[in-house]
């Protein structure tokens, strides 16, 4: 079977069982893991017997070459999409309607309800992002290529990288080596800190030079057409204060005894306090404010997050960042980021970029 329509059909049992006829797929990241189709602005009407995408012109020849098999409600030139959507419910004769509340604005759900007064919305929660936690093989794969993508740019950066280069530099240089070697593009706008600047956990690269500080913190990913990886990396270009040492070495021996916890049935919660716990008995636990990691896919950020709110049971087929970090204002940080596969019998750590402090150092 098609993956797309076995994606599908698990929805679909999950439709019906949160009581409504239909769903209706909003969030164009979750039409392109129901459909294959890549493109935007249109949406995915889910019921029972069937399916149908709703779009515009622009894409009929995109849909027809990504997903012949389904039906498509193509609306004409000045045709709203709510009109589209209400002609399409009231054709397949929807009485109760799901909805993605994270997506969906009220606005919106307003302006369909009035469409179809008479018909029943139902919110509904992550059901199509609950499916999206568990990759398959094509997914891994994909994955896998991203990372490639990200691993070998990054060789690249730290053979160039040079005193007299700004952060700016290094974040373009970056993802324009990333594009070089394949890659659609960046993942997100890469986020590079020279010395104090990476105390800033999303630290936005601005002229600093990088021989203004002994290290530089690098936070980046690849985007290899549609998956995404995702990675944080600290390097020594000057001196290895005893300060750095230590802060470093607390982090990496933080992230160590996350990454060891990951296992199917072992909750997100616990993979969280593996890594919090060794920080903050160094004494650093209030310069770890953010969540250990989280899942990764068809976005940067997906579920599953590990922080201490939440206890998702990890499974096989899992993605996950691990990336601790300890941030001293004034002073820098350092955060370590890898990507890490839930196995059946454990985990398998996807990146390979070398993360001992005596591998960071920058001749």
């Amino acid at each position: 079977m098609d993956r797309h329509q076995a994606r599908r059909d698990r929805l679909r049992r999950a439709v019906k069982k949160a009581g409504a006829d239909a769903l209706l797929v909003t969030n164009f990241t979750n039409v392109t893991y129901l459909t294959g189709f890549t493109g935007e602005d249109s949406y995915l009407l889910l019921r029972g017997n069937g399916e149908v995408v709703l779009s515009d012109p622009r894409y009929t020849t995109q849909l027809g070459e990504e997903c012949p098999e389904l039906d498509l409600h193509i609306r004409p030139p000045g045709s709203s999409m709510v009109r589209a959507v209400g002609r399409v419910l009231r054709s397949a004769k929807i009485r109760r309607l799901g909805v993605e509340a994270e997506s969906i604005s009220v606005a919106l759900r307003d302006r369909i309800a009035a469409e179809r007064p008479k018909m029943e919305i139902v919110p509904t929660a992550d059901q199509v992002e609950a499916l999206r936690q568990i990759k398959d093989k094509g997914e891994i794969a994909r994955i896998r290529r991203a990372i490639w993508y990200a691993e070998k740019a990054f060789g690249v950066l730290r053979a160039t990288l040079r005193p007299e280069k700004t952060e700016r530099q290094v974040a373009h240089e970056l993802e324009h080596q990333m594009r070089l070697f394949g890659a659609k593009g960046s993942s997100f706008s890469s986020i590079v800190g020279v010395g104090s600047r990476a105390a800033l956990p999303h630290a936005n690269p601005t002229q600093r030079r990088v021989g203004e500080s002994d290290f530089i913190l690098v936070d980046w990913g690849a985007n290899e057409g549609l998956y995404n990886s995702d990675l944080t990396r600290v390097l020594v270009t000057g001196r290895i204060s005893p300060k750095l040492e230590r802060v470093y070495r607390i982090v990496l021996r933080a992230q160590m005894r996350a990454i060891a916890v990951i296992r199917p049935g072992a909750t997100t919660r616990e993979v969280d306090r593996a890594a919090r716990t060794v920080i903050a008995k160094a004494g650093y636990g209030r310069q770890f404010a953010h969540g250990l990691g989280h899942g990764l896919g068809l976005a940067v950020h997906e579920a599953p997050r590990l922080s201490a709110q939440s206890q998702t049971v990890l499974r096989p087929g899992m993605v996950v960042t691990v990336e601790p970090g300890v941030y001293l204002p004034g002073w820098g940080g350092v955060r370590i980021e890898d990507d890490v596969l839930v196995t059946p019998d454990g985990h398998q750590v996807l990146t390979s970029v070398p993360k001992r402090l005596e591998e960071a150092i920058v001749c």
